[in-house]
């Protein structure tokens, strides 16, 4: 079972979570992270970096955000070649940034 990122991460990216990963399994695009679940070994390293609480156990995730687990699968996939992230950059807080 893997973690995923769900709602929200959105318009709020940090990349604090992507820095202790050990298996380099994060994906970004213009909107949010992503975490590869096939690439997870659930280590749980990057849940209490998230300082929005957005990661979580697939078997957890809210109700109102189960679909953000095939979202993270899907959209972690077409960013392959472009969008890996292993190193922390500088945080991009859009207007729906809800931090916490």
């Amino acid at each position: 079972m893997a973690h995923i990122v769900a709602a929200p991460c959105n318009d709020c990216k940090y990349t604090d979570c992507c820095v202790v990963c050990p298996v380099e399994c994060f994906y970004q695009d213009e909107k949010m992270l992503y975490i590869d679940p096939n690439d997870c070994i659930d280590c749980e390293a990057c849940v209490p970096e998230c300082p929005v609480e957005a990661i979580f156990v697939e078997a957890n995730v809210p109700a109102q955000w189960t679909s953000y687990i095939q979202l993270n699968a899907e959209r972690s996939a077409a960013l392959k070649d472009t969008g890996h992230i292993t190193e922390k950059q500088s945080p991009k807080e859009g207007p729906e940034c809800q931090k916490k």
